[in-house]
């Protein structure tokens, strides 16, 4: 059996102060039940002292577990905590190289070649010079309208005869159809000699087949019994033998 002062010994001051409070108190507890003569005057006899349930040395013992318990699990809870923070620092350490790693690999891949500038715009062609528009065709004249009688084919030919610059005038043209046909267009002569040798004088200016076709002029009818035709071509054939149908005064 371990001794008191033994088991005192262990204890820290703390608990020596605590464990000499109780020995004290147990001290005079039993003084006053060895002499309870002391108190028998002024006081009922005391009732029988129990004895004390934890003795000095249980007590200490008890303490120190208790002690003990305190510190396993505080020394458990700070290394568990130096553990965590040794993790933590582990982890952070990691990360931090990580990055560090992505960084140099980073700055040492190449960079990308520039793309080239892109091709310049071709230059815009010259806008085409206006086409200049063509100058507005004057309007036809409108066709000069003629009598259908004697009057209006003598003016119609004179227009044509104008225009060709063939010489001739109203009056020699009107006297020489008189004479020759008195006027009409359907006239033919059947008894003269170009009767006989089978070319009859035609029309109005009594003319032969072929005399007509060859004084012909451009524009007109090739029915030799057309009566602007007619005089047309006959002052055509006048102009070139006598000068203007003006100096035909007879059988031409």
């Amino acid at each position: 059996m371990r001794s008191t002062v033994s088991a005192y010994a262990r204890l820290p001051k703390i608990h020596k102060f605590s464990v000499a409070g109780i020995a004290a108190t147990g001290a005079a507890v039993v003084a006053v039940a060895v002499a309870p003569h002391a108190f028998a005057a002024d006081a009922a006899p005391a009732a029988a002292v129990k004895p004390v349930a934890w003795s000095a040395e249980a007590f200490g013992e008890t303490q120190q577990a208790e002690l003990d318990k305190h510190v396993d699990a505080a020394a458990k809870a700070g290394a568990e905590a130096a553990a965590k923070v040794k993790v933590d620092q582990e982890r952070t350490a990691e990360q931090a190289a990580n990055r560090s790693t992505e960084r140099k690999a980073i700055a040492a891949k190449p960079a990308a070649p520039a793309k080239p500038a892109a091709k310049p715009a071709a230059p815009a062609k010259p806008a085409a010079p206006a086409t200049p528009a063509a100058p507005a065709k004057p309007a036809a004249l409108a066709k000069k309208a003629y009598a259908e009688n004697l009057e209006g084919w003598i003016s119609e030919s004179l227009d044509i005869l104008r225009a060709k610059g063939i010489p001739a005038s109203y009056d020699g043209i009107k006297r020489n159809i008189m004479r020759e046909s008195t006027g009409n267009p359907r006239a033919i002569n059947d008894w003269d000699i170009n009767a006989v040798n089978g070319v009859p004088s035609k029309g109005l200016l009594q003319m032969i087949d072929p005399t007509f076709k060859a004084y012909h002029v451009e524009g007109t009818s090739w029915d030799i019994y057309d009566p602007v035709a007619n005089i047309t071509a006959a002052c055509n054939y006048a102009a070139d033998k006598y000068g203007s149908m003006d100096n035909v005064n007879s059988a031409y």
